[in-house]
């Protein structure tokens, strides 16, 4: 089985990992056969967090039968500060039914002033390094959207993994992952499949594997069909055929119209509204079918898609020259069609 050193951390990871998220729209009785798929197959690595509904506890269900020994398990909290931070850590413990936890990470940090709490006195990253000191957790990362924040932190932060989108479409972090492998960080790459938008997945995973600096890639799964297909790309050859990257030129093209790369280059919102988000959540409401998880998500935000005035001040920000307006008007018919469902 060949593995990849996840940065200066003890663990030895097969490259393709298990991503936690799908796995909230099945039953808590299939996921003990995908784990047991995983280990048929060699994948070592999974990766969940307190934000995923039932994925903790589904996990936790499934490894407690003496599988946990085959597994590295992380897991992620969005805490910011120290309390809060100290709760979440107890309770994935609880709900992943373990003693300790080989890797827990601040989850989706958006921007310096969030990370520069995380890290003050008072922040969550102190919670972490008690636990660690406990024997609670071994390891401390970080999860962001934002490259700037971390080209920002990387030459500098305490953190021993970042998580990060990468895919065919999305390549913003390549010089960031770099930089990571200067310092022996690990790099954990999520979005594999641009959140669903990629159909063909093994050359994705194929893709991002080609990449030296990568780490480990997570592919969400909820079938044990795509733990054996996606687990089969680590025996692969990694050097890209030309019909390959055709077809990945053919991937690219067909989606750079209307795909957010999650940039933030078009913000400030005028309005307020946190232009990203809203596609990540349509993401998961129309391609990853998690419609509850999404709807309940998006209604809990301050300011929805449908406070755009149409303006227009975003589409000029946007390197990739997205019709920003339409798209949010389209998240916001989506929504409300699914609330009304």
């Amino acid at each position: 089985m060949k593995t990849r050193k996840l940065g200066n951390t003890t663990m030895e990871v097969f490259p393709v990992g298990f991503g936690g998220i799908p796995i909230q729209r099945i039953d808590s009785t299939e996921v003990g056969p995908i784990v047991d798929e995983m280990i048929l197959n060699g994948i070592n690595f999974i990766d969940t967090a307190r934000g995923y509904t039932v994925s903790e506890s589904y996990l936790g269900e499934a490894l407690s039968s003496g599988k946990r020994k085959h597994f590295f398990l992380a897991t992620k909290s969005p805490a910011k500060d120290y309390e809060t931070m100290k709760a979440d850590i107890a309770t994935s413990l609880a709900a992943l039914k373990t003693d300790n936890i080989d890797l827990y990470q601040c989850h989706l940090v958006k921007n310096r002033e969030e990370y520069d709490k995380i890290v003050s006195e008072d922040g969550a990253y102190r919670a972490l390094v008690e636990a660690r000191d406990e024997g609670k957790i071994k390891h401390i990362g970080i999860t962001a959207h934002s490259v700037d924040l971390l080209m920002e932190v990387v030459d500098h932060m305490p953190f021993e993994t970042l998580q990060f989108p990468y895919n065919i479409i999305e390549r913003q972090a390549e010089i960031l992952f770099e930089r990571a492998k200067a310092r022996d960080i690990g790099v954990i790459v999520m979005k594999p499949l641009a959140g669903g938008a990629i159909d063909n997945a093994q050359l994705s995973l194929k893709f991002i594997l080609n990449n030296p600096n990568v780490s480990v890639v997570i592919p969400g799964m909820d079938h044990v069909n795509q733990v054996k297909q996606n687990s089969e790309v680590a025996s692969m050859s990694l050097e890209l055929t030309q019909d390959e990257r055709d077809e990945i030129e053919v991937i690219r093209s067909s989606l750079g119209e209307t795909f957010c790369r999650r940039c933030g280059y078009c913000l400030p919102c005028v309005q307020g509204i946190d232009i990203p988000t809203q596609f990540i959540l349509e993401g998961y409401l129309t391609r990853y079918n998690l419609k509850e998880w999404a709807q309940i998500r998006y209604d809990s935000q301050s300011v929805k898609a449908d406070a755009c005035i149409d303006c227009g001040a975003c589409e000029p920000r946007c390197p990739y020259h997205l019709p920003i307006r339409k798209m949010l008007k389209n998240v916001s018919a989506q929504f409300k069609a699914n609330a009304a469902l």
